[in-house]
């Protein structure tokens, strides 16, 4: 019979040696405890609180949305004790339509899309008070300063008009209706554009008229101001402004609870600009306040898609 080589004779040892500690260690007394395993317990593991979906329209890039509306919703959830998700629909199409399936609770948006979504039994409960101090807002026409051919509303016939999106209240609509008060219409332009990809429409306008890929632009009041250190605001000049219209609204899904809604609501018109702490929340979020709101508080708004033929359960069409 062949010796083992050094290396499996070493190998042997060694494991002789385990078998050994370990039969040891089998043979010392100690208790036994005995596992009667036809006793059994079921651990129920309970699942987190569906959080409550809010989304702001895109209006802005998802970066500045999220930036802007952070602190608010991290206020609500501690004021509520609800567990808060902020979500972020690509488009204002898309945003109406994830309300109208559900997925967004509650929707914090211009008046049209609340009107169109009105329709489809979402309810308003709080509307803000603007960086203006009031309740509304409206729409900006807005141009390169040294374009010497706007000078007037008039002036905008056959020029090129890129707006925000085709159901943007102060992006396009409210500047639809002026136009319209002084009879200039749609096709009287020579190209009406929206601005494209998701999010950032109100930046995309502005920046669109400073290269001068466009005539005129349409935004809403207090966009040019975000653009502030990105561009130099002196090369841009406001050549119109609309009528104010009913501002910006909080709106609560068709079949969200009624106590929710009341416990959000609460807590939203706690807050006072007075208040340092609550001013930090307000101010990024581009409101002085916020206050109660109904349904019939966008008439005006209803009124002016009558004027523009405006299908509202269809939304504004292009």
């Amino acid at each position: 019979m062949r010796r083992p080589g050094p290396v499996r004779f070493w190998a042997a040892l060694f494991a002789g040696l385990v078998l050994a500690l370990a039969l040891d260690a089998c043979s010392r007394d100690e208790p036994v405890t005995y596992v009667d395993l036809s006793k059994r317990e079921e651990i129920v593991i309970q699942a987190p609180a569906k959080a409550l979906t809010y989304a702001y329209l895109p209006q802005y890039s998802h970066t500045v949305s999220y930036e802007r509306h952070k602190l608010l919703v991290e206020y609500l959830q501690q004021a509520t004790g609800m567990p808060i998700r902020q979500i972020f629909p690509g488009t204002f199409e898309e945003h109406v339509q994830m309300v109208e399936r559900g997925e967004i609770d509650i929707s914090f948006s211009n008046p049209f899309v609340y009107v169109r979504l009105a329709g489809n039994g979402s309810r308003a409960f709080a509307r803000i008070i603007e960086p203006s101090g009031k309740p509304d807002f409206y729409s900006q026409i807005i141009c390169r300063k040294d374009n010497k051919a706007l000078k007037t509303l008039e002036d905008c016939r056959g020029k090129r008009w890129i707006a925000v999106d085709p159901v943007s209240a102060g992006g396009y609509l409210f500047a639809l209706g002026l136009f319209y008060d002084h009879g200039i219409r749609k096709e009287d332009f020579a190209e009406v554009a929206f601005a494209p990809g998701p999010g950032g429409a109100q930046e995309k306008v502005v920046l669109a008229v400073y290269a001068g890929v466009y005539d005129l632009g349409s935004v809403r009041d207090g966009t040019l101001a975000i653009l502030k250190n990105r561009i130099d605001l002196d090369q841009i000049r406001i050549l119109a402004e609309s009528r104010h219209y009913p501002g910006w609204v909080y709106s609560a899904r068709r079949g969200l609870d009624a106590a929710i809604v009341e416990r959000l609501a609460k807590a939203m018109f706690a807050l006072d600009m007075k208040r340092p702490e609550d001013a930090a929340i307000l101010a990024p979020a581009g409101m002085r306040g916020i206050i109660p709101a109904d349904d019939a508080m966008y008439d005006p708004v209803r009124q002016l898609a009558g004027k523009l033929s405006i299908d509202l359960d269809q939304g504004a069409g292009n």
